[in-house]
């Protein structure tokens, strides 16, 4: 079966989703996968071997300023005539499977051209009544318009009793002892009022999604993109300080690592996760991240919320491997049923009133 999988690049949640689907796909030599990846410059792609000779397209972003959504500068950076070419000239007719994470450009050729769609990622939850924030209708439209497809599977750190899978997400290894620095990662942030207010607290700080060449205090270590550098750093972390995605927080779930989040004002999605986790109490969550906010955080020596994830990327690749006999509730059921919670009372039962 051909498959072309279409992957949002904004952000780096979307892409290391992608590269466990690609490691679990590899496994099935009967599923040829052509991969396709917009919003991010080519330039800014970054450990991108596991795709192959991928295809790219602009396709569509949001535009970020100092910890906001920018709606003028998103509008002034959309090239609409483009897109719509792309969407009408991308082969889908080559495929016989068009899977988007989140993409415009495959998932509108493929309704275009009514060709069977498949969405996988974690906005696809948002398809079921979840925690999300009020008086946002219009967000939540433009999200379900942004990759419409014909079926989806989404993604979430609870299935809120709709059939939503766990969140594919590696652990992070390290071979080094856990050591005393604070990982932060927080690209869309204002970052150099930012540095000063780390620069006030002693802690050790190891920072990225900040350009290398600012001037930090000698307790911050700015760090360029590196999946392998970042994975280690988180893993050796003794915290995590990061905005509201969905991938690095349930990937640090797996570690238990304490997290204070923000979510990035005016994005739908990052507000509604912030809902979700403080609801779930696995995180705490803020308004705004300075020394104050971090200080108070760790003076009251926040635990963290260890959860196993199964192997969601293998499952799926199965799946679709064996033709999608199994309807989209069994394979969530299954794959929930193998979750392990570790220190989790106030998760497990949050989580379940929450979905009675």
């Amino acid at each position: 079966m051909k498959i072309l999988y279409g992957v949002q690049g904004t952000g780096n949640g979307h892409i290391s989703r992608a590269r466990a689907m690609a490691k679990a796909l590899a496994d099935h030599p009967q599923l040829e996968i052509q991969w396709l990846f917009s919003g991010r410059s080519p330039h800014k792609l970054f450990s991108m071997e596991a795709f192959g000779d991928y295809w790219w397209r602009e396709g569509l972003t949001f535009v970020h300023r100092e910890g906001k959504i920018s709606p003028t500068a998103t509008a002034r950076q959309l090239d609409l005539r483009r897109l719509l070419r792309d969407i009408r000239e991308l082969p889908v007719q080559d495929f016989d499977l068009v899977i988007s994470d989140f993409e415009p450009v495959t998932a509108w050729a493929a309704r275009r051209h009514k060709k069977a769609s498949l969405g996988l990622g974690h906005q696809y939850a948002f398809n079921f009544s979840i925690p999300a924030p009020r008086f946002k209708w219009t967000a939540r439209a433009i999200m379900r318009a942004f990759a419409p497809v014909q079926s989806s599977l989404g993604m979430h750190w609870y299935h809120f009793g709709h059939p939503i899978l766990p969140p594919i997400a590696q652990p992070h290894s390290s071979g080094t002892a856990d050591r005393e620095h604070i990982l932060v990662y927080l690209p869309f942030e204002h970052h150099q009022p930012l540095l000063a207010e780390l620069a006030k607290l002693p802690q050790q700080f190891i920072f990225y999604g900040a350009p290398t060449d600012m001037p930090a205090a000698h307790n911050i270590q700015l760090k360029a993109p590196s999946v392998e550098g970042f994975q280690r750093d988180v893993a050796s972390a003794r915290a995590v300080i990061c905005n509201s995605g969905f991938e690095l927080i349930a990937e640090t779930l797996i570690l238990g690592k304490p997290i204070l989040t923000r979510p990035l004002a005016g994005q739908f999605e990052q507000e509604a996760n912030a809902r979700a986790l403080s609801e779930l109490q696995l995180a705490r969550v803020v308004d705004r991240v300075d020394a104050t906010s971090i200080r108070n955080w760790l003076d009251q020596n926040p635990p963290g919320v260890r959860i196993q994830w199964p192997d969601v990327a293998g499952q799926i690749a199965a799946w679709l491997a064996g033709g999608r006999r199994e309807s989209a509730a069994q394979l969530s059921q299954r794959l929930w049923e193998q979750v392990i919670p570790g220190r989790g009372e106030n998760y497990s039962t949050t989580a379940q009133a929450t979905a009675d």
